[in-house]
């Protein structure tokens, strides 16, 4: 197998471990979110997560080459991360806590963008066309899945910071107040 077909492979069982990995974190993460569109995007994300499994499966197939997943380091650390991120979200405002969630689930869409678009230009590379469409509606997913995130964050981040300068007005008044 010549260098390149082994390194797509390599990046396509790193893919497989992370995206497993998700399998388990999504739900949880849709279960600590307090919007309802929050929750709702992480429990289709995880629909759309078993759907780029099947297609990394099918990549390997394409290639002759067994669905083994490779540990992945990073993901495994992006995952723990998410963890404390929920746990300290037990102690956060509903709104602080929602955004930190989209934080966390940002770097994980950082990291698949880039594992996705660096395993499909070694698939157009080496004259594999098949791998690379499949890896090419993967990556336009994470794409989308990272877009709608910042959507998100946007009423959120407007809600956090209207909710600060109302609580600012009423301690500038309380102070006036007693002054």
């Amino acid at each position: 197998m010549n260098q390149l077909k082994e390194l797509l492979v390599d990046e396509l069982r790193d893919l497989l471990h992370a995206e497993g990995q998700l399998l388990t974190a999504l739900p949880k993460m849709a279960e600590a979110a307090h919007h309802p569109k929050l929750k709702e995007a992480f429990l289709n994300h995880l629909q759309q997560t078993e759907g780029q499994v099947g297609r990394l499966k099918s990549a390997f197939g394409l290639l002759g080459e067994k669905a083994v997943p490779k540990p992945c380091k990073a993901m495994t650390g992006l995952v723990e991360e998410g963890a404390e991120t929920i746990k300290e979200g037990t102690d956060r405002e509903r709104i602080a806590a929602d955004l930190a969630l989209i934080a966390a689930a940002q770097r994980v869409e950082h990291y698949e963008i880039s594992g996705y678009g660096t395993a499909r230009s070694l698939a157009r590379q080496i004259g594999e066309p098949d791998v690379a469409k499949l890896l090419t509606q993967t990556l336009g997913e994470e794409e989308s899945a990272d877009f709608l995130l910042t959507e998100l964050s946007k009423p959120l981040m407007q809600e956090a910071c209207s909710e600060s300068n109302l609580a600012e007005s009423k301690s500038k008044k309380t102070r006036k107040q007693t002054a």
